[in-house]
C-alpha cells in the first residue's frame, strides 16, 4: 500500500523558518508561535514525510540531505499559496510583496527610480530589494529566496529564464596622473603591463572585462579586489592603477577630470542589463508589472 504523506503550511512555514535560523526558539519568536508548538510542528512534519530533516550541532540545526532538498520546494509552495491567498481575499493583483536582487551598479542608478515609480502607482505593491554581485543573484532565484533578479550581462544557467531590459558599456579608467592617460590610444601590450584594481570575481563587470581580454590578455596584474566602486574610484585616481567599470559609474568623475577614460579599441565591452527569474516558475503579475515599469523607464532615459 503506498504511503499517503500529510503536511500543512503551518508545518512547511516552521521547517523554513528553522532551515534559516538553525533555532527552534527564534523561529518560533519569528512566527509569534511558543518553542513548544514549533517543535511539535516539526516533530509532526518529519513523521509525515518520514524523513529527519535536520541534524544537531549543539543548540544548533543544520539541513541534512532531505533538509536541503526540501526547502526550495517548501519555500515555493508558501509562496504559491500566499497568491493564492491574496487572490481570494479580494485584493488588487498587484499587491503584495516582490524580492528583487540586483547588482550594485543597477542598484546605485535604476533602483531607487524603478520602486519610486511603482509606489506611486501601486501603493500595495512592496519591493524588497537584496543588493548583491551578479553570482550571488542567481544563487539567490535558484534557492527561491528571490523572486525576480536585474544582472549585468548574460546567465548561462540553463535553469534560469532572461530578458534584455537595456544596454550599457564598461570603460577603462585611469587617474590623470597616470602614464597612460596621455595617449590617444592604448594597445593591448600597454595594459598587460600596467597594474590593475578591479571589481571582485562574480560581479557581472568582472566577468565582462574578463571575457573582453580573454585571448588577448593571458596574465594580468591585479593588485586589488573590491565589491566597493568608490574604493575603485579612488585608488585609479591616486594615479598609480587602471580599473575596468561600468561608464554610469564614472561618468560624473571623467567629467570632473578625476579620472580617464582611455581609448581601447582592442577591447568590446558594450554589455546588457538583464532580468532573470526561475524557469519553472509561475506566472507572478508582479513581476511582469515591475518588468514592464522598468522597461518604461529605460525607454524615457534613451529619449532624454
Amino acid at each position: 500500500m503506498q504511503h499517503l504523506y500529510r503536511f500543512s503550511l503551518k508545518q512547511l512555514s516552521v521547517f523554513v523558518s528553522i532551515a534559516e535560523t538553525h533555532s527552534v526558539s527564534v523561529a518560533a519568536q519569528q512566527l509569534a508561535m511558543t518553542q513548544s508548538a514549533a517543535s511539535m510542528a516539526l516533530n509532526q512534519l518529519e513523521t509525515g514525510l518520514g524523513q529527519k530533516l535536520f541534524e544537531r550541532q549543539g543548540k544548533r540545526l543544520r539541513l541534512n540531505h532531505w533538509g536541503h532538498w526540501l526547502r526550495p520546494r517548501a519555500k515555493r509552495v508558501l509562496m504559491e499559496s500566499q497568491h493564492i491567498m491574496q487572490g481570494f481575499a479580494g485584493q488588487q493583483v498587484i499587491s503584495g510583496e516582490l524580492s528583487v536582487g540586483a547588482s550594485q551598479t543597477i542598484a546605485e542608478y535604476f533602483l531607487a527610480q524603478i520602486i519610486a515609480g511603482l509606489d506611486k502607482t501601486y501603493p500595495d505593491l512592496a519591493i524588497s530589494p537584496q543588493i548583491s554581485n551578479t553570482e550571488a543573484v542567481i544563487a539567490g532565484l535558484l534557492d527561491y529566496r528571490l523572486q525576480l533578479g536585474i544582472i549585468e550581462g548574460h546567465c548561462s544557467d540553463s535553469r534560469i529564464a532572461q530578458q534584455v531590459w537595456c544596454e550599457d558599456q564598461l570603460v577603462v579608467v585611469a587617474g590623470k596622473q597616470h602614464p597612460l592617460a596621455e595617449l590617444e590610444q592604448v594597445n593591448l601590450s600597454r595594459l598587460s603591463r600596467a597594474r590593475w584594481v578591479l571589481r571582485e570575481t562574480g560581479s557581472g563587470t568582472r566577468d565582462i572585462f574578463n571575457g573582453a581580454i580573454h585571448g588577448k590578455i593571458t596574465k594580468l596584474k591585479v593588485w586589488r579586489e573590491y565589491s566597493h566602486v568608490p574604493s575603485l574610484v579612488a585608488l585609479v585616481a591616486d594615479g598609480a592603477y587602471l580599473s575596468c567599470l561600468p561608464l554610469r559609474s564614472v561618468e560624473q568623475a571623467i567629467k570632473a577630470g578625476e579620472l580617464i577614460a582611455l581609448n581601447t579599441p582592442d577591447l568590446d565591452m558594450r554589455r546588457s542589463f538583464n532580468f532573470v527569474w526561475r524557469k519553472d516558475s509561475s506566472q507572478n503579475p508582479l513581476r511582469d508589472c515591475f518588468i514592464e515599469h522598468a522597461m518604461s523607464l529605460a525607454l524615457a532615459t534613451l529619449s532624454e
